[in-house]
């Protein structure tokens, strides 16, 4: 077999932000390339998910880290994907090799954060490990758009439907949440 033709060794995902007291819980698939090697969630720099957390929490959008993962935890609000390691050659959920996929124990953190009420989905990969995991039943969730690049809608269309979910969460107040008619980060 050549160098070419040898698959991607597995990489580690990160822990969870989990503040004190989440009342939500975000699940992405797993980090991307640029994310792992900044260390940092949703570090691509055209991913809309810190955009649109910028907007709906009402913090800077270029707020240090430390400082956007605070106002998460602030607003009740955790953060953690359903993979802990996979092997993934490029950043695509699609390029994820299914046989290295070992999954984050959701179950576990769910039931050791009582408070957790409702669980956000960030896209398709992350939906169908939740519903692997037989939680579905166990609390009430909701498939979202990816905040990926790859997935094209716009971005005002994502920033509304994730408003929405986090509204309806009760993490966010209805009058409030950066639906303001600002260009596109």
């Amino acid at each position: 077999m050549s160098t070419s033709d040898a698959s991607p060794a597995p990489r580690r995902g990160f822990p969870p932000i989990l503040g004190e007291r989440p009342r939500v819980l975000i699940l992405g698939s797993f980090p991307s390339p640029a994310s792992l090697q900044r260390a940092e969630y949703y570090a691509h720099p055209r991913n809309a998910f810190w955009p649109i957390m910028a907007r709906v929490l009402e913090f800077p959008a270029d707020a240090a880290y430390p400082a956007r993962t605070r106002a998460l935890a602030l607003a009740g609000i955790a953060l953690w994907d359903v993979l802990a390691a996979c092997a993934r050659p490029g950043s695509s959920d699609g390029a994820i090799l299914r046989a290295s996929e070992v999954e984050n124990d959701l179950a576990g953190l769910v039931r050791d954060q009582p408070t957790i009420r409702r669980v956000l989905l960030n896209g398709g990969k992350a939906w169908t490990h939740w519903r692997r995991q037989r939680l579905a039943e166990a609390i009430p969730a909701r498939r979202l758009p990816a905040t990926s690049p790859a997935l094209t809608i716009p971005f005002h269309a994502k920033l509304q439907v994730w408003r929405e979910a986090l509204v309806e969460a009760g993490v966010v107040p209805s009058g409030s949440g950066g639906l303001r008619n600002e260009p596109e980060p």
